[in-house]
Parts: C-alpha cells; sequence; structure tokens
C-alpha cells in the first residue's frame, strides 16, 4: 500500500505508505534515486523529528527510505516488547516488502541500536551502517545518564523544548496520541534493559561502519573510540558543539561525512 505527497515527504518523486509486517502496521517514505539509504529515528521521535533537515541532502544521491518503528510516528504500537532485535527483524521485512536486497543503514539513538543489530544479526542485508549516539553497552553512557538522580543536573539531558517537540509530534502523528506518557515510560524501560553486543559479536561485523557521536552526547568520547577498536575497519567521527538531541542536526558537518562515507 502505498501513496503520493503525504506526511512529511518533500519531492516530487516520494511515496509513502505502510507495511504489514511481523503484526505491525509500519509507516514509511520513500524518496530520491541511487542506492537505498534506510533512515532509523530515535526514541519517540519520527522520521521527521530525527532527519527533517537531512533528507533533502541525500535524496541527490540515494533511494532514502525513512522508517517509523514500532509505537513511532504513524506506526501503532502492538503487544510486544520493542527490543533492537525485534524491530531489526521488522526493518528486514519492510526490505522484503520494498524489493531491497541491500541497504545503508543509517540510524540515530534508538535508530542505530537497529542499526547495530542488522549489522550484527542480519549482515547480507546491509551495505554499511551509520550509528550516531548509540552506545554498543550500557556504561557507554555517561554517569550522570545512567543515574537519574543526576538527570536535573546535566547538561546532557534533553531541553524542555525537545521534550515538548516530542510530544507535539507524537499527539500530531501517533494512531493512539493518549498513550504519550505510557508509551515514554515504556521506552525509558526498554533503554534501561538494553546489554548491548558482545566483543565477539562486534568483531563478528563485516560491513563498513561509521561511528558518529557528539562531543557532548550522551555517549562518551572514550566509548566512541573502544566502537572503533571493537568493529573491524570501523571509522569514528565525533561532532564538535554536539549534543545527543543535536547530532542529527549537523548537516554541515554530516553531509560531507555521508559523502565520502557511503557509495
Amino acid at each position: 500500500m502505498s501513496s503520493r505527497r503525504e506526511g512529511g515527504l518533500r519531492g516530487m518523486d516520494a511515496t509513502s505508505g505502510y507495511a504489514d509486517v511481523n503484526g505491525l502496521h509500519m509507516y514509511y517514505e520513500v524518496q530520491g534515486e541511487g542506492s537505498p539509504l534506510v533512515l532509523l529515528h530515535g526514541g519517540v521521535q519520527s522520521i521527521d523529528l530525527s532527519f527533517a533537515g537531512l533528507i533533502p541532502q541525500l535524496v541527490g544521491r540515494h533511494r532514502v527510505i525513512g522508517v517509523e518503528l514500532q509505537g513511532h510516528g504513524r506506526t501503532a504500537d502492538i503487544d510486544r516488547k520493542s527490543t533492537s532485535t525485534a524491530l531489526a527483524g521488522d526493518v528486514v521485512a519492510l526490505l522484503d516488502h520494498l524489493g531491497v536486497d541491500r541497504a545503508h543503514v543509517l540510524g540515530f539513538s534508538l535508530g542505530a541500536a537497529v542499526a547495530l543489530e542488522l549489522a550484527v544479526s542480519h549482515p547480507d542485508r546491509v551495505r554499511s551502517v551509520v550509528p550516531i549516539s548509540e552506545p554498543v553497552r550500557p556504561d557507554g553512557m555517561h554517569e550522570e545518564l545512567r543515574d537519574p538522580a543526576l538527570h536535573a543536573t546535566s547538561t546532557r539531558m534533553p531541553t524542555a523544548q525537545d521534550f515538548a517537540d516530542m510530544q507535539e509530534t507524537y499527539a500530531r502523528l501517533s494512531p493512539h496520541p493518549e498513550h504519550f506518557t505510557e508509551f515514554m515510560a515504556a521506552q525509558a524501560q526498554n533503554a534501561a534493559e538494553l546489554t548491548g553486543w558482545s566483543d565477539e559479536q562486534l568483531a563478528g561485523i563485516t560491513a563498513p561502519v561509521l561511528v558518529v557521536i557528539g562531543d557532548h552526547d550522551f555517549v562518551t568520547v572514550e566509548h566512541g573510540a573502544l566502537m572503533k577498536g571493537l568493529i573491524p575497519g570501523a571509522q569514528l567521527a565525533v561532532l564538535p558543539g554536539t549534543t545527543h538531541m543535536t547530532a542529527t542536526k549537523r548537516i554541515d558537518l554530516l553531509v560531507p561525512l555521508l559523502a565520502a562515507f557511503l557509495d
């Protein structure tokens, strides 16, 4: 099922639709031409909230496939824990639905965890992977982010405006807008239960990987260096003057990085 000029689409060749995969009625958008590039948004965000500024810079080189994951944006939630394993399986099913054998995958935060899971568990479906602002294990986060008692004093936490933007987007797009508080709590619980990947799993990644973090991100710069060392051939980019919530908005820095990395 697809239609033209829906949602946040911009280009005349853009299409959007829903794919019924793994019990989900999953929303997606496709535009541009070239090698397929899947974009996976952050937690409690949507395609546009994470990537509105970046997409127009990518469609000239790629067939950009924006995905709204379980419970996010226009994709209704279902009675299933939204683990990175489950969400990665949904992305693979969507690629099947679209007839895409292999794609570049760029993910932010939650989406980066899904991108890494694709690299670990579905290596035959990814051309390359760009995980932005996501650790490979919980201790890669700054201590103040791991301890709720320190959240109030942290300068790394999302701002009141960030939370307002997420709530507005959820209310406007979600098939169940009244569930925002419960959904936020469930996402926080899922994040708290993330265990990451073993050294052996990361060492087994065969796709080219570009790890991207901000210098004032949730993820420590030291952990970014660890990720680079654990994933064979990985590259690391640390964006200056960049927080977690602004990482995908640094268009001036990301566009040349992606142009050089993605073939």
